[in-house]
């Protein structure tokens, strides 16, 4: 009997954009080869967040940055990613000037290099 082709090797991969408060996640099975642009475009991301683009914030796959070409695996993750709703350099600074304060009260003060 000759060899009949195996059925075609999917891939299970998930999509998700995180939001103040709430998570939007897609699971999916896509074909072996896929790519990044091709799980988004399968996801329906563009369709759910017409006004978002992806690429322009970034997207990655558990954390590292990703072009749309990149290969996906099985298991792997699709983050899209948001802009900072804060700095985080200035948040820093605050934390600083705010121990910076206590310290002050307690009777202390220390130079603004040792905190």
């Amino acid at each position: 009997m000759a060899n009949e082709p195996s059925d075609a090797v999917l891939l299970n991969v998930s999509v998700c954009y995180a939001l103040p408060g709430h998570v939007w996640l897609r699971e999916l099975r896509l074909p072996e080869g896929a790519t990044v642009a091709d799980a988004l475009a399968a996801s329906g991301f563009g369709q759910a967040f017409p006004v978002v683009q992806p690429w322009e914030r970034g997207v990655g796959v558990f954390g590292r940055a990703a072009e749309p070409q990149s290969r996906l695996f099985d298991g792997d993750r699709v983050e899209i990613y948001r802009g900072l709703s804060f700095d985080p350099q200035e948040s820093r600074r605050r934390r600083a000037e705010h121990r910076r304060a206590k310290t002050a009260k307690n009777g202390r003060v220390r130079p603004a290099g040792l905190l």
